[in-house]
């Protein structure tokens, strides 16, 4: 596995070795040892274990996001998407970061793959830039309801680029509601 920086600490694009041959491919997606080795302990001084898988399938124009869960149970998360093309973004939501509201956007697909290693403080969510996307989640702390929070994901002071039109877009009833960032309350 490789490492790649993306200007926002923490925030990792996690490229797998990939072998090909005629056959086709074969890679590791998980290492528990490797992560270890190259994120978990170096950047936090302890493993850190994830307890939850998650996957969602989704249609072209489908944006999800930009979901957290708030503190005790703020989640780290290791995304990819194995069916199709995503654009995946993390906002940073930790208010003594150096990058305190800023974002990044990754793509994340089937040819690629990519994942992203998004911790704990961060807002999350991705658009769908295929027919189809599978996408999967490994979370390092179990959903909790109660916890659950997020942000507009129109939100003007991101100006986040989505590379589908907003207006056009599938979007949740949930995520449709979901406060601006000057009218929330998040404590990372």
């Amino acid at each position: 596995m490789e490492i790649v920086e993306t200007g926002i600490q923490g925030l990792l694009i996690l490229e797998p070795k990939v072998f090909q041959d005629s056959r086709g491919y074969f890679f590791e997606s998980f290492s528990q040892r490797d992560f270890d080795r190259l994120v978990s302990i170096p950047l936090y001084g302890h493993s850190i274990s994830f307890v939850q898988d998650n996957e969602s399938l989704s249609s072209y124009g489908v944006v999800r996001g930009l979901h957290f869960q708030r503190p005790p149970y703020a989640q780290s998360k290791i995304v990819r998407c194995v069916l199709g093309k995503v654009l995946d973004v993390a906002v940073d939501l930790r208010r003594n970061s150096p990058t305190y509201l800023q974002h990044r956007a990754v793509e994340l697909s089937a040819e690629n793959h990519r994942q992203l290693f998004i911790p704990k403080g961060f807002a999350h969510g991705f658009s769908v830039l295929s027919e189809k996307a599978l996408f999967q989640y490994k979370c390092d702390e179990f959903f909790h309801p109660e916890a659950d929070s997020g942000i507009q994901l129109s939100d003007p002071s991101l100006a986040i680029d989505w590379k589908i039109t907003l207006e056009n877009a599938i979007i949740s009833p949930k995520d449709q509601v979901r406060p601006l960032l000057k009218d929330s309350v998040i404590e990372f």
